[in-house]
């Protein structure tokens, strides 16, 4: 199974914050590059593919498909849940390849903030005609 990611809380939240918006600014620049070249119409897997390279590329580290546990109140481990993306170890990255975002896709971005207590995180929708990127903060 995968690791458990964690996020720390307490005083530094707000430089957190601060230094993962500024992260997320970065990560849509290569976003926009991946949209820029290949359009939209494409699978979602194509766009998580060319955009990990990429970052990769640009010296970022990425990993795919992370796993995120959810533990109950008592610690037990009720469930898994997989970002599309981590970023540097710590910006959350969720692709889309819809018509447009859906509250779906804003409620599973935050879930995944508010389990990782992380404060924010990029949805991105390559399907639209028009370039999806927002920068989500819990």
């Amino acid at each position: 199974m995968g690791d458990r990611v964690e996020f720390g809380e307490g005083d530094g939240m707000d430089s957190r914050a601060e230094e993962l918006r500024e992260l997320a600014s970065k990560v849509g620049q290569v976003v926009y590059g991946v949209h820029e070249y290949f359009g939209n119409g494409l699978l979602e897997k194509v766009y998580e593919n060319a955009l990990e390279h990429r970052l990769i590329k640009a010296g970022y580290k990425v990993e795919r498909q992370k796993p995120l546990k959810v533990f109950d109140e008592d610690g037990f481990c009720v469930g898994d849940y997989f970002v599309d993306m981590l970023v540097n170890d710590k910006l959350i990255v969720e692709l889309k390849a819809a018509r447009t975002l859906a509250p779906e896709h804003f409620a599973q971005i935050l879930n995944y903030l508010r389990i990782t207590r992380n404060p924010v995180g990029l949805l991105i929708n390559f399907g639209s005609y028009k370039f999806e990127r927002r920068t989500i903060t819990a």
